[in-house]
């Protein structure tokens, strides 16, 4: 989740324009088109594999401290760290100590990748030294909710307070999964529409793709992404499929209604957050912010609120996308190697976007459903299974980078981050599913290996 670095004053929002200014605004010509990836992993105690405390000797405040040896500066909230920027962008707490990269703007994916590694490699150098790893899953395969402990980040306690208000599985979003998200950026109005409709269409491929969590508390839970399955009950009012991006007339006014909508969670002011969880932004434009009477929002405070909504694609100032569980390293480059594919290259946008756009809202609410626990054997509409239209997807990402032509030093396109894709199809799993062959088979149904095998 989102952590506010810059602390600099913001501009009063005077009017609706400049609501959808923050939309507008991110409209760039394709040449200034970036790739912003963002991960995260569990981090555990080496000798026990419990997860540490931010302030216990050799938890998640020193990680932080020691890694600001190579070069990262701290983020200080209250007295203590809970994040550090730099070169490489914004490393981050998620609730219980989930470890992000939310990585820098780059050109191309051979960036990405290499960005990827440097932080891996220093999050390793010091995880070393204080005896802690790093798990690559979409959600802890052995931890309970008592098992964990909240980070010191005010908003995290707000968050705490209201989710349980909306849904049985808030606490475990916050508390027990890891995801790999991609930022990426659009034309113009027509431009941000396209991408989100394919974005949002295609979701559940991704979540096929990238399915990692298949144990709950040492046990299989039933599902291959039970991540995914999470979030259809954590908080109807931020969450979900978003029908109306398919209807006519979709963009950045009736984005800004449905965002308006969508209640706070809280205000920013002097170092503080406000709890003003379950109020309405509308009452906030007009001064009648309850306990913050007479107080108009910022831009800065819009961007807080916008960094709240959970669907499985988001616009900001650029789009994300939002349905793939936390994985190894090979998968946090395919993932943007993916969508950059699907929605950097003109005709592989168009022809994926004639692939889906006559699904009809009820077929692409039923993928959404059944994905998280069918992967890639998932019935698409019309006939076939995920497995189907994944490969086609994939074959469409390899010629949408082919068309970036974006190589290397050793000549290489992008088109090899689609790899370890390309060798889930090929043997018809999931990594969940793969998971699951070890549980059953040669771990001896017990999930203690994971930690050898799937941490970087």
């Amino acid at each position: 989740m989102t952590t506010r670095t810059d602390l600099s004053e913001s501009p009063l929002i005077e009017s609706r324009d400049d609501l959808l200014a923050v939309f507008s605004g991110g409209e760039k010509p394709k040449s200034d088109w970036r790739i912003g990836t963002e991960h995260e992993k569990f981090v555990y105690n080496v000798e026990d594999h419990s997860a540490p405390s931010w302030e216990e000797d050799g938890g998640i405040r020193d990680l932080l401290t020691a890694l600001t040896e190579f070069g990262w500066k701290p983020v200080i909230e209250g007295g203590k760290i809970i994040a550090l920027t730099g070169d490489d962008g914004t490393i981050s707490l998620e609730p219980s100590g989930q470890f992000e990269l939310s990585g820098a703007a780059l050109e191309h994916l051979h960036q990405t990748c290499n960005e990827a590694g440097r932080h891996l490699k220093q999050c390793k150098a010091v995880g070393e030294k204080l005896g802690v790893g790093f798990l690559g899953l979409g959600m802890w395969p052995d931890k309970a909710r008592s098992d964990l402990s909240w980070m010191p980040k005010a908003r995290y306690g707000i968050m705490r307070g209201y989710m349980p208000k909306k849904g049985d599985l808030g606490l475990d979003m916050m508390l027990r999964t890891c995801t790999i998200q991609v930022n990426l950026d659009y034309a113009s109005e027509a431009d941000m529409v396209q991408k989100f409709r394919v974005g949002l269409a295609l979701q559940p491929v991704a979540t096929a793709l990238f399915a990692n969590s298949p144990f709950t508390e040492g046990k299989p839970n039933g599902f291959l992404s039970f991540r995914s399955q999470i979030w259809t009950d954590t908080d109807p009012d931020r969450t979900g499929m978003l029908p109306f991006v398919f209807e006519d007339g979709f963009g950045y006014e009736r984005w800004c209604d449905y965002a308006l909508d969508v209640p706070m969670y809280f205000v920013f002011r002097d170092g503080i957050y406000h709890d003003v969880a379950g109020k309405s932004f509308r009452d906030f434009l007009d001064g009648k912010l309850e306990g913050l009477e007479g107080e108009k929002p910022t831009r800065a405070d819009w961007t807080d609120h916008l960094s709240t909504i959970f669907p499985e694609v988001r616009l900001k100032s650029f789009l994300e996308m939002r349905g793939a569980d936390g994985g190894p390293w090979n998968r946090i480059c395919a993932l943007p190697a993916l969508w950059v594919g699907l929605l950097y290259d003109q005709p592989t946008l168009d022809a994926a976007w004639d692939r889906v756009k006559g699904w009809s809202i009820e077929q692409r609410e039923q993928l959404r459903a059944d994905v998280p626990r069918l992967g890639l054997k998932t019935p698409l509409p019309n006939g076939g299974t995920m497995q189907d239209l994944a490969e086609e997807v994939v074959d469409k990402a390899a010629n949408g980078l082919r068309a970036r032509a974006r190589f290397n030093a050793a000549g290489d396109d992008e088109t090899g981050f689609l790899d370890p894709l390309r060798d889930l199809l090929a043997q018809g799993k999931t990594p969940a599913d793969l998971l699951l062959d070890a549980y059953h088979g040669r771990w001896g149904e017990t999930v203690a290996p994971v930690y050898d095998e799937k941490s970087f």
